[in-house]
């Protein structure tokens, strides 16, 4: 006697039986051709394990004896952090309200975008040489490097917040005759600022973790140091340094995760 089936099951990606199975065939078959063809070195790769085990041989244990060089890179990257998330969150604030479509014209929307869009297009690291290129080495390209990253996350996130708030109040607003920009300070700003300060503490959080990358490029900070030590196969102290980057990074998560929690 057979019983009636009472239990859900997940529908399949791909209703077809046969459909399906030609589709994971075609998957292998890409894959293991692009294994095949991709021009990889193997005996530059074996060659790559032995020094990858000297590199490690000489990082332990890690050497903490040039401490004072290790803050100083550190409270650089701290600076970096913190200047380029004040400068990314303050050039945000007019841009996202510049890509919001419900608050701006139109040829004003597709700016804002355009912007947006760039800042995110390339990667920090791009970035970061063609600041280093402009500039010269040193903690400079690297706020200019991380305003432009800070734009690209803080102003997306910003006008779509923007686009989400309660348009009743603005409604009001201005029907009580108040100017655009008492609008803005009195009926937008209340509903938005809490994101904002919450989008502003992840992204100093972030901003520490891309200054450490940033710097390997020569744009400053503890990045620098790392680049530096294992210029000169310091194995020992490029261990210790990212032993700190991690602890650092951490820890950062943790306050920042904590501040959030407070203030939504």
């Amino acid at each position: 006697m057979n019983t009636p089936r009472d239990t859900w099951e997940k529908p399949p990606f791909i209703a077809n039986r046969a459909l399906r199975w030609a589709v994971y065939l075609g998957l292998i078959i890409y894959f293991g051709w692009v294994g095949l063809t991709m021009p990889i070195d193997w005996g530059r790769v074996s060659e790559g394990i032995g020094r990858a085990g000297r590199i490690f041989g000489g990082a332990f244990p890690p050497s903490f004896e040039r401490s004072g060089l290790l803050i100083d890179g550190f409270l650089e990257s701290l600076k970096i952090a913190i200047l380029a998330t004040a400068g990314g969150a303050l050039l945000s604030i007019p841009i996202a309200f510049m890509a919001a479509r419900n608050v701006a014209a139109l040829p004003i929307f597709y700016i804002g975008r355009a912007i947006i869009i760039i800042a995110r297009s390339f990667h920090p690291v791009i970035v970061a040489i063609l600041f280093v290129k402009a500039v010269g080495f040193g903690p400079f390209a690297g706020v200019l490097t991380l305003i432009i990253y800070s734009i690209g996350f803080v102003a997306k996130m910003l006008a779509e917040k923007i686009e989400e708030i309660d348009f009743g109040q603005v409604e009001a607003v201005r029907a009580a005759g108040a100017p655009y920009l008492s609008t803005l300070i009195y009926a937008i700003f209340p509903q938005i600022m809490p994101r904002q300060i919450g989008l502003t503490i992840y992204q100093l959080d972030s901003n520490l973790r891309a200054s450490a990358v940033v710097g390997i490029v020569g744009a400053g900070g503890i990045g620098a140091t790392l680049a530096n030590a294992f210029g000169r196969y310091d194995y020992d102290f490029a261990l210790a340094i990212t032993i700190v980057i991690v602890a650092v990074i951490l820890l950062s998560e943790a306050v920042s995760g904590l501040v959030r929690k407070h203030i939504q």
